[in-house]
């Protein structure tokens, strides 16, 4: 289909390429087919448009896909969903209460190793990130490479932030978690299990587990960060860094094209039994006021999508699917990010522009993840 026969679309990304972010790719599935378009530039002071299939690192979309894996294993008897999640990690230090399920809908209470934001805006940090007060530290070690176990032994050292299952707080540390649990349970590494269990049967060759090379594909589109140096601002391309400061929590790279393929193929039953698609998508009771969180993916408008969005310095990815998988919108944004996360705003609008020019209406958007 023609970028002429969707001017709708065409216009929401032209709008959003010049509020905020240097550029965006979508992509849309409907019943009038597939519509493919980007607006804005791929890099600063460049001319050229973001690639349309360009790869982007798509944050914390990457929970959507290691918790389809958890569930496969769920379905096959290895993991029960209910069952204490130290009993598969024992050298964890996990709370007995911690199930399965809490990590994967966020209600497990174990602290955000990227760091957190208490109620009253107190932060508590953890490692080096791009934003919450340690950009300019990030940025020195941004090659450096932290290990899964690493990351979940900084977060055990510090108290739960509720009683497990009593509450809901978004935790990068529950998904490190899902991943260790993935390897000590199939004893292969992600790199291998996700490959073998969705990327390869669905065909995503666009998608890539980075474990800690700093390397993305080509083709894609610049990311940046803005950071003040001893007081000068300094501007830094940040495309390439090691993810592994936010590993399985949202290091994922992908396309639109692929995230289009697995959410489709995900919400169409052809990657997990009917009965447990239906519990990834049922909302926890302590969750969002203005959306329900599931198990990796949140449901907004009262379940009539299916969403999950990340961003991680730089550049973000939009992925949402109706319940059937028929109709789908994918996103890739590149930006010139900052510790203050200015571009947060935008990022809330340019979902909303989105998600009105193609389903109708305005959910309330799930917000831009911090790290990840």
């Amino acid at each position: 289909m023609s970028e002429q026969d969707r001017p709708e679309l065409r216009q929401a990304i032209e709008e959003i390429a010049g509020s905020g972010f240097l550029g965006v790719s979508l992509r849309v599935h409907d019943e009038r087919g597939e519509w493919a378009g980007s607006a804005g530039a791929a890099q600063l002071g460049g001319a050229a448009k973001p690639p349309v299939d360009g790869h982007v690192r798509i944050g914390s979309n990457t929970k959507t896909f290691i918790a389809t894996v958890v569930l496969q294993l769920v379905a096959e008897g290895r993991i029960g969903l209910d069952t204490p999640a130290a009993g598969h990690l024992p050298g964890a230090g996990l709370d007995e209460r911690i199930t399965v399920r809490m990590l994967l809908q966020h209600t497990s209470g174990v602290f955000n190793f990227s760091g957190e934001v208490g109620d009253d805006g107190t932060v508590v940090p953890g490692i080096p990130v791009p934003y919450l007060g340690t950009g300019e530290e990030w940025v020195a070690n941004r090659f450096r490479t932290y290990s899964p176990g690493e990351l979940v032994r900084l977060a055990a050292a510090r108290p739960l932030r509720f009683e497990p299952g009593t509450g809901w707080s978004y935790s990068n540390t529950n998904y490190v978690l899902a991943r260790l649990l993935i390897e000590k349970v199939t004893g292969r590494s992600l790199a291998e299990e996700l490959p073998r269990r969705i990327l390869g049967p669905l065909g995503l060759s666009g998608t890539v587990v980075p474990d800690a090379s700093p390397e993305i594909p080509e083709p894609h589109a610049r990311a940046y960060f803005r950071y003040e140096d001893a007081g000068v601002p300094k501007t830094i391309d940040v495309t390439r860094h090691n993810p592994s400061w936010i590993s399985a929590g949202g290091d994922l790279i992908s396309t639109t094209r692929d995230l289009h393929t697995f959410i489709a193929a995900l919400n169409g039953g052809g990657l997990l039994p009917a009965g447990l698609l239906a519990e990834m998508r049922t909302p926890c009771p302590t969750g969002l006021p203005d959306m329900g969180y599931g198990l990796g993916v949140f449901l907004l408008n009262g379940g009539t999508l299916v969403s999950h969005n990340g961003a991680t310095v730089g550049h973000a990815a939009l992925m949402y699917s109706t319940p059937d998988g028929r109709k789908t919108l994918t996103a890739a944004l590149n930006c010139v990010d900052d510790a203050g996360m200015s571009v947060a705003a935008a990022f809330r609008n340019a979902q909303q522009r989105l998600v009105e020019a193609v389903f109708g209406g305005g959910p309330g958007a799930a917000g831009r993840d911090t790290a990840g």
